[in-house]
């Protein structure tokens, strides 16, 4: 199955606290949205690989994706190895996603960390035609880095007013992961917070390696754009 957007975390749950209210705004317009797990969690604190399968379901349930999969890669030793890539590059050829979201770089946890150089390397070589894997190569318009726990200067921000009482639905499905009462409160928080800076309720924040290219600066800075200004 083509995708349009496909999201990689390093566990069950990474998107959905992360920018899951932009795979939700996707899929109400329309797009073909998906999310892969690394892991399948089993290393977790709190809840059993066979919890956090079932969690992951009922998240992607809610976010309306077409097509979710936890990989076997294993939770707390995420290597950036060939096997690992290889994983990846399947699943990119597979569905061959316009553009695929991956953790920030600057993280606490190493799973994230290596998580994040895993796609960025492997939407790369996903486009080598001399790299075989009994599939035609393929490599996504842009890969796009969705933040954790550091802040970043973004890229661009996206509104997801309308959306982010799904989002909180999808973050709700992971009732094993809630780890303190003010937890949720911290996400709104932030979402709100970003939501401040192109003046809507709720916003989302990216960061992309490459310089953004605009055809139309006069058609991009147009009254939709002066009406998000504080």
């Amino acid at each position: 199955m083509k995708l349009d957007a496909l999201a990689f975390g390093a566990h069950a749950d990474d998107v959905e606290m992360a920018c899951s209210g932009t795979i939700i705004k996707l899929g109400a317009s329309g797009y073909r949205t998906g999310v892969i797990a690394l892991t399948r969690g089993e290393m977790a604190t709190r809840g059993s690989a066979e919890i956090r399968a079932q969690e992951f379901a009922q998240s992607a349930e809610v976010m309306g994706l077409a097509y979710h999969r936890m990989l076997d890669i294993p939770d707390g030793r995420i290597e950036v190895t060939w096997e690992n890539k290889i994983k990846i590059i399947q699943e990119i050829r597979t569905h061959q996603p316009r553009i695929v979201f991956a953790p920030y770089w600057v993280t606490r946890h190493p799973d994230h960390e290596q998580t994040s150089r895993l796609i960025r390397e492997a939407a790369y070589l996903s486009g080598l035609k001399k790299l075989d894997t009994d599939q035609e190569p393929y490599r996504p318009y842009k890969v796009i880095f969705y933040q954790t726990r550091f802040e970043f200067k973004p890229s661009f921000i996206v509104d997801i007013s309308d959306h982010h009482e799904q989002k909180m639905k999808a973050i709700l499905s992971y009732q094993t992961q809630l780890s303190s009462p003010d937890f949720l409160d911290r996400i709104v928080t932030r979402d709100k917070q970003c939501g401040t800076y192109i003046g809507v309720k709720y916003g989302e924040p990216f960061l992309v390696h490459e310089a953004l290219k605009i055809d139309d600066p006069v058609d991009f800075f147009g009254p939709e754009y002066l009406e998000t200004i504080p």
